[in-house]
C-alpha cells in the first residue's frame, strides 16, 4: 500500500506557535528515513563527519583568536576606564559569536551537501518516490550537479554575509546586543539552513532561489521551526552528523508542503 503524503496541506492552517512546532516534527520526521534506508543515511553521514572535521577546527581557531579579533574590532576602547572597556568587548565577542554561528552554519550545511551531492541527491530521491509525485529525473551530468550546487550555495552566502554585518552591528547596542541578537542569529541561520537543504526539491522543478524563498515565506513560522531545530542541533558536533541526512529528507518534505499549499500541484511552474 503506498504511503499517505505527508505533505498533503491541512485544511486549516495552524497559528504562529503550531506552525513553528510543525516544522520542528517535519524534521524528526526526517528521522524516519533511517528505518526504511539506515545504508543510505550511514552513507549521507560520512561527508557530514568530514566537513565536520574541518568546521570544527574552524571554531578552535576562532576560539583562540577571538580575544585577538575584539581588540582589533575596538580600539577606540583601549582609552576607556573600566567597566566601560569590558562591556563593549563583552557586546564585541556576543556579536562576533552571533556572526560566527549565522556564517559557519549555513557553510556548513553548503559544504556538506556539495561534498556529498551524490548521497544526498539519492536520499531526496527516495522521499519523493516514497511520497509520490515526483518530479522526472533531471539527467544531468555530476559536474553539472556540482556546478548547480556552487552556484546555488554562492548565491546563498551572498544573502548571509550582509545579514551577519548587520547582527554584529547591532551587537553593541547594549541589552538588545547580548539578548536578541543571539535570538536572530539563530532566525537567520534557521532560514538560511531551510532555503539551502531545500534545494534539491525546488531545483528539481525548475524553480529558481527566488521562488524559493517566497515559497518558504508564505509559512515563515513553520520554516524557521525547521530550520532553527537544526541549526540548533548542527551546534552539537556528533548530532551534526547524525542529523544531515534527516534534515535534507525533512527539507523535501518541508519543499512538497510549501508547494502543495500554493498551487495544489507538486508540477513544476511553467
Amino acid at each position: 500500500m503506498k504511503p499517505a503524503d505527508s505533505t498533503a496541506p491541512t485544511a486549516q492552517h495552524p497559528g504562529v506557535v503550531g506552525s513553528f512546532l510543525e516544522g520542528i516534527g517535519i524534521l524528526f520526521g526526517g528521522f524516519r528515513l533511517w528505518g526504511t534506508s539506515p545504508k543510505r543515511m550511514l552513507l549521507g553521514m560520512v561527508p557530514a563527519a568530514i566537513v565536520g572535521v574541518v568546521f570544527i577546527a574552524l571554531l578552535v581557531v576562532l576560539g583562540v583568536t577571538a580575544a585577538t579579533i575584539v581588540d582589533w574590532a575596538t580600539p577606540f576602547a583601549d582609552t576607556w576606564d573600566e567597566p566601560y572597556r569590558s562591556s563593549i568587548r563583552v557586546a564585541a565577542a556576543v556579536a562576533l559569536v552571533a556572526v560566527a554561528v549565522v556564517v559557519m552554519l549555513y557553510a556548513y550545511a553548503a559544504a556538506t551537501l556539495l561534498v556529498g551531492d551524490p548521497f544526498y541527491e539519492r536520499i531526496w530521491a527516495d522521499v519523493e518516490r516514497t511520497l509520490g509525485d515526483a518530479p522526472p529525473e533531471s539527467g544531468e551530468s555530476a559536474w553539472r550537479g556540482l556546478l548547480t550546487g556552487v552556484t546555488r550555495a554562492l548565491g546563498l552566502l551572498l544573502l548571509t554575509i550582509p545579514t551577519a554585518a548587520v547582527l554584529f552591528l547591532l551587537g553593541f547596542v547594549p541589552v538588545i546586543g547580548q539578548t536578541v541578537v543571539p535570538v536572530l542569529g539563530l532566525a537567520v541561520s534557521g532560514w538560511f539552513l531551510a532555503l539551502e537543504l531545500t534545494g534539491y526539491a525546488f531545483d528539481a522543478r525548475g524553480l529558481s532561489l527566488r521562488d524559493r524563498r517566497r515559497n518558504l515565506a508564505r509559512r515563515r513560522a513553520r520554516t524557521l521551526g525547521f530550520g532553527m531545530t537544526v541549526a540548533v542541533l548542527f551546534l552539537v558536533p556528533v548530532l551534526s552528523v547524525l542529523v544531515m541526512p534527516a534534515a535534507v529528507s525533512g527539507a523535501t518534505v518541508l519543499a512538497r508542503r510549501s508547494l502543495t499549499e500554493q498551487v495544489g500541484t507538486l508540477s513544476a511552474r511553467a
